[in-house]
């Protein structure tokens, strides 16, 4: 038990459910420490720019193949768009067979719009610029203006031309390339630091909720709920456990490796937090600097697999419960536009609610005022959708590594079996996973 309890994830796993029963007997307590959980993602988020741009630089300049990092890259994004148009095609399917919002018979006219007036503003923005405006706002008015705003695309952008321009540079760039990756060192220290008060954060996070929500605020559109959640395991244990099986490896083996992670993400209900962990768990398991650099923050952005499939299950549900009727075309075109908008999702305010909205807006037949329904219980929600998210850019970033060649197996295997693999610099600064050793 003292062996448990001195584990992160131990004490994570405590403080999850300490935050529960605080949140559920002493509610208007558990609301004023709200503070300890966003003040545990704002540490995480300070570092997550800097780090992108390290270990992105490192990786590249230290391959000196620009020709692979291309191919990495390439196969990253077909992966993401693949893997996407499946659970917006999941999300459509469970929607049409099940009919979650049937019989709920809404007339829009009664909903009060007033709660979405921010969503929908955001909405317009999204939504209006399309493709172009898109790709636009990857680049940054000022390469001081990317870190500022912690835009990590931004940051990615800067960080690929850095480290070609290091690579093409040869031995005069070798000297800023070691401090890039010294300079990473001590961004991975700090966070090793930061990330010994996980436990407050999910502390502080958990009973927010559960103070402010209440456990009973689920019996409100309950079945949506629980279909989304039914998805999203589906999708991770069918659909990602399969891919990841072509690859070589276990789903389940993954996700006990990244237990501590998914605890925090679950507790946040945000994937960010974690981000910097995760690139050094997936690093520990054999995976090249560079491939996990690339994949796992561009697919922050363009792999939101749970997402994806919230959209369009959402959408349907919307359509259902106010009696609209919707044809294969509306369908189809669900399926397209949010291909689209749930690429500009990661960073945006209320960022599920606000892609829906600019879904519905290029569909007038389904009323966008059936986003109050869902906007009750999106929190709820959202603790898949940052699961589910994570765990597919986790997925992603070693199925590319594989499809490339770019990870140790028999590293990668030890570590998911649990057993004892010679350290790496980066090490320190990760949750030891406890097993027997590996023979010699």
């Amino acid at each position: 038990m003292s062996r448990f309890l001195k584990s992160l994830f131990g004490q994570v796993l405590v403080a999850l459910a300490a935050g529960i029963v605080i949140g559920m007997i002493w509610p208007e307590f558990a609301v004023k420490l709200k503070p300890l959980g966003d003040g545990f993602i704002k540490l995480i988020k300070m570092l997550i720019p800097l780090l992108v741009f390290c270990v992105v630089v490192h990786g590249i300049s230290g391959t000196g193949d620009l020709r692979r990092v291309g191919r990495v890259g390439v196969k990253a994004l077909v992966y993401f768009e693949v893997v996407t148009t499946i659970a917006l095609a999941l999300g459509l399917v469970l929607g049409i067979v099940f009919q979650p919002g049937a019989g709920m018979n809404i007339d829009p006219s009664k909903l009060d719009a007033s709660a979405l007036s921010a969503y929908t503003d955001n909405a317009h923005k999204l939504s209006s610029g399309g493709v172009v405006d898109f790709l636009i706002r990857l680049i940054p008015t000022t390469v001081g203006g990317a870190f500022a705003t912690g835009d990590v695309l931004q940051v990615l952008l800067f960080a690929i031309l850095f480290g070609c321009a290091l690579a093409m540079l040869g031995e005069r760039g070798e000297p800023i390339s070691r401090f890039v990756d010294s300079l990473s060192h001590v961004i991975f220290k700090i966070m090793g630091i930061i990330i010994r008060v996980a436990p407050l954060g999910v502390l502080g996070a958990i009973a927010y909720t559960v103070g402010a929500f209440g456990v009973g605020s689920l019996k409100q559109l309950g079945s949506l709920v629980v279909l989304f959640y039914a998805a999203v395991i589906i999708f991770v244990v069918v659909v990602l456990g399969l891919i990841l099986r072509l690859a070589g490896f276990n789903i389940f083996k993954l996700l006990r490796y990244l237990r501590e992670e998914l605890m925090v993400v679950l507790a946040t209900t945000s994937s960010d937090a974690v981000l910097p962990q995760v690139m050094s768990k997936l690093k520990r398991m054999g995976i090249k600097d560079s491939t996990v650099g690339l994949v796992i923050p561009t697919g922050y952005s363009f792999n939101l697999d749970a997402f994806s499939i919230y959209i369009t299950l959402a959408a349907v549900f919307i359509a259902q419960a106010t009696n609209t009727d919707i044809t294969m075309g509306h369908l189809l075109t669900i399926l397209l536009v949010a291909l689209v908008t749930s690429k500009g999702a990661h960073g945006v305010p209320g960022s599920a609610i606000v892609v829906l909205a600019a879904t519905l807006q290029v569909i007038p037949d389904i009323p966008a005022i059936g986003l109050v329904m869902v906007l009750s219980v999106d929190w709820f929600m959202g603790i898949a959708r940052a699961l589910g998210n994570f765990t597919g850019n986790a997925v992603a970033t070693v199925v590319v590594a594989a499809w490339e060649g770019d990870i140790d197996r028999e590293r990668a295997h030890a570590v998911l079996d649990g057993h004892h693999v010679s350290p790496t610099e980066d090490d320190a600064d990760v949750e030891p996973v406890h097993g027997p050793r590996l023979a010699a």
